[in-house]
């Protein structure tokens, strides 16, 4: 199985200067190799991002990739905590209800044999 081809940020600039400078996609694509809808990613990704662009080898610039895993923490920490707050008002409503007069106890250890 062959591996993924990688190149490099000035590779990248290269090819896209070379679109902007009038070659057609198929000609920069043949010339250089590549697949025609990566030039057009890779144009873009420098049109969005301009010197930001191409930061890495496939992977998401840090932090973005950082904000994304404490969003995922956040929103794991508030359902958690959702939880435990329905428990803790169930677990209380059973007490209350276990302390009035003439209560049966709720299970079967609690009660006198």
């Amino acid at each position: 199985m062959m591996s993924r081809r990688r190149f490099s940020k000035e590779f990248k600039q290269t090819a896209v200067q070379r679109l902007q400078s009038g070659q057609s996609v198929a000609e920069v694509a043949r010339a250089l190799e590549v697949h025609p809808g990566d030039l057009h990613r890779w144009r873009r990704e420098l049109q969005e991002h301009g010197g930001r662009a191409f930061s890495g080898a496939g992977k998401k610039r840090a932090e973005e990739s950082r904000v994304a895993e404490l969003e995922r923490k956040v929103g794991q920490q508030a359902m958690e905590i959702d939880f435990l707050k329905r428990v803790l008002q169930h677990v209380e409503e059973q007490r209350l209800l276990a302390a009035l007069p003439g209560r049966r106890a709720s299970t079967s250890r609690s009660r006198k044999k």
